[in-house]
């Protein structure tokens, strides 16, 4: 596996999170799309982290992953909230933590 494959899927890969976050409305979809950019990331650092033969890439992610997994239950909490007081799950219409 070459350092070119591995930086097109990468890269394919983060394409597809963006993607999908700016085009879709549904925060559990956009938070899905968050998730597959860091995972991108992830693959690209424990990748080149390998072929430089060093850990500071593979503990890098495994503090990204730490943190993503903490960002999740955060997001999905708030998400669930909004849906019990607004039954809807729109991110345009969504202004409840306004204030």
């Amino acid at each position: 596996m070459g350092q070119e494959f591995v930086l097109l899927v990468s890269a394919s890969v983060f394409c597809v999170g963006v993607c999908g976050f700016v085009i879709r409305k549904n925060p559990l979809i956009m938070f899905m799309s968050v998730e597959l950019m860091l995972n991108s990331v992830n693959f690209l650092l424990i990748t080149y982290s390998s072929f430089l033969n060093s850990l500071d890439g593979q503990i890098f992610a495994l503090f990204i992953m730490t943190v993503a997994a903490a960002e999740v239950v955060v997001g999905l909490a708030i998400i669930l909230t909004i849906f019990r007081t607004r039954h809807e799950m729109d991110v345009d219409h969504i202004d409840a933590l306004k204030g």
